[in-house]
């Protein structure tokens, strides 16, 4: 995570700036009307990573800008929630005076929700124990937080590893439950925007629905309304145990959640690949009309860019508007974009999010 400047007064000034790039880098397609989806100016994003310096006595919170030696102190952090910036730097008062939490501490992670859920991961250089944990029940009570200690081969909590976020989608309240040190989407009030706008894009759609990289199901849950069935993938365990708790969290019942990996799915799809990650699952009895995906910065490999074109309907969900961009001029030879959205997710930054939803022609 590298350090923003934020800086409200600006806001609307850099996310036009934002919105000229998109029109013009995606010219070529014959885009509709970009629709454009704004952050709060400060006080936006719910998971944040700082790096501790340690100076004589003192210790404090950095960031690197730009490069990976030169530390920025960091006293002041607008970009942060509410409930991680009421009580960050408390909590280094707290642990400066203290032996067993200063000790070769070496970076602080915070992961939040917008109703206020906080935990808090210490990280360190040293083999942390019991000794360690009793200091740090003092911090789980001051701060109402659980904490998690983390150091080599070690992994100590107190007493929980996630947050359940709330996230309110068009008067419904979909609990998600998020794990530490695993993906969560880190601008709350975006992420809601997203999920509505995917709503709104497949709410005609019908038949079912097939996703890849679902994570812990962020959007898959909510998504579930607009289709009979939903058969979502994800390769990392954590989120896929998570994406199942929520299932349950909120009573859906028409989504399969199976950990293996894009590709090796639109193999099995193909049916080039016989797994007994999918015994059960009755594919041949889908109708899948729409296909949802929302890869890493790396964007589809090729295999997935020909496999998602064997539906009617592509949702397309992007970090990278460059590997979008390849992507598109793939897809695009068969495809109609009927929508095409920006999503302020990372404001201050020149990263972005971008969300297409593409019909065959």
């Amino acid at each position: 995570m590298g350090l923003p400047n934020v800086q409200p007064e600006r806001y609307q000034a850099l996310l036009n700036e934002k919105l000229d790039w998109v029109t013009t880098e995606f010219a070529e397609f014959d885009l509709p009307q970009v629709e454009v989806f704004e952050s709060k100016p400060s006080h936006y994003r719910l998971r944040a990573e700082f790096r501790i310096w340690h100076e004589g006595d003192d210790l404090y919170y950095v960031m690197f800008d730009g490069d990976k030696h030169t530390p920025v102190r960091i006293d002041n952090c607008p970009m942060v929630s509410t409930r991680i910036h009421d009580m960050m730097f408390e909590l280094l008062d707290v642990i400066r005076p203290n032996e067993q939490l200063r000790r070769r501490l070496f970076q602080v992670d915070f992961l939040s929700t917008l109703t206020g859920e906080l935990t808090v991961t210490l990280l360190y250089h040293r083999k942390i124990d019991e000794q360690w944990a009793e200091e740090a029940r003092q911090l789980r009570e001051r701060f109402n937080i659980d904490i998690i200690g983390r150091s080599r081969k070690t992994k100590l909590l107190l007493d929980r590893d996630y947050v359940i976020e709330t996230l309110n989608i068009n008067d419904t309240a979909f609990k998600i439950k998020q794990v530490e040190n695993s993906f969560s989407q880190p601008n709350g009030h975006v992420c809601e925007q997203m999920i509505q706008w995917g709503l709104d894009a497949t709410a005609n759609t019908g038949g079912d629905l097939v996703e890849y990289y679902c994570g812990a199901g962020t959007f898959t849950i909510p998504l579930a309304q607009n289709f009979r069935r939903v058969v979502a993938t994800e390769l990392a365990k954590v989120s896929v145990h998570a994406a199942k708790d929520n299932i349950e969290l909120n009573g859906i019942t028409n989504v399969d959640v199976v950990r293996i990996s894009a590709e090796d799915f639109s193999l099995v799809l193909q049916g080039k690949l016989k797994t007994r990650r999918v015994d059960g699952l009755n594919l041949e009895a889908c109708n899948f009309t729409t296909v949802l995906v929302d890869p890493p910065r790396a964007g589809l490999d090729d295999d997935t860019v020909e496999q998602v074109q064997q539906y009617d309907n592509i949702l397309y969900v992007s970090c990278n508007p460059v590997t979008l961009k390849e992507n598109l001029k793939a897809i695009c030879k068969n495809y109609k974009i009927e929508r095409f959205a920006l999503f302020d997710q990372f404001p201050y930054t020149h990263h972005m999010e971008c969300g297409v939803f593409l019909t065959r022609r």
